[in-house]
């Protein structure tokens, strides 16, 4: 969603809106009507865009995940030859874009995954295992010595520090895009050193 530089169209702002209030109220405090009411149409209004509030959760959480990968296999294709560490830094800084741009969706994921349909999660988690291997392959490339599993975890470990923007203050998008990444790759410094 963050990517985007067009206007946003009414689907778009549905799911922002629907997004927001999912995370600040969870997605039993929220009715349809509120979320219409975000966008300025009629709940009933919104059953012209989504099934109901279950297919926008579904839109969001797989939306994501997709959206994730998708950017992260772009990064790597535009970094051709490029060192590992300008590759790792590319995905890095796709990810914290992500972060810093779309925290309600972080949270979402966090409370509400489990009520995604069974296909749909299976999906969410198809994704992000591809997600995770494209940067499991990045880390192993700067940091030959270091185990599969260990990158693994290690990728998983930095996605936790980089995902908990939510918790964060505001104090400024530069200052804290600089602060998660010098903590990134110190993350990673650190397992390859193991």
């Amino acid at each position: 969603m963050a990517t985007r530089t067009d206007a946003p169209t009414r689907r778009e702002q549905i799911l922002r809106e629907a997004a927001r209030l999912f995370a600040e109220r969870g997605f039993h405090g929220v009715g349809v009507d509120e979320i219409g009411a975000a966008v300025g149409i009629s709940g009933p209004g919104l059953y012209r865009h989504f099934a109901g509030k279950d297919a926008m959760l579904a839109e969001l959480l797989v939306g994501i995940s997709g959206q994730l990968l998708t950017g992260a296999k772009r990064r790597l294709a535009e970094a051709g030859g490029e060192a590992p560490e300008a590759v790792l830094d590319s995905l890095i800084e796709g990810h914290i874009d992500f972060a810093l741009d779309d925290r309600p969706l972080i949270t979402l994921h966090d409370r509400e995954l489990d009520r995604l349909r069974d296909s749909d999660r299976k999906l969410v988690r198809q994704l992000q295992r591809q997600y995770v291997e494209l940067w499991v392959g990045v880390v192993r490339r700067l940091h030959p010595s270091l185990a599969e599993p260990s990158a693994r975890a290690a990728v998983h470990s930095v996605f936790g520090l980089l995902n908990s923007t939510p918790h964060l203050g505001r104090p400024g998008r530069a200052v804290t895009a600089e602060l998660l990444h010098r903590m990134a790759r110190g993350a990673f410094a650190a397992a390859g050193e193991g």
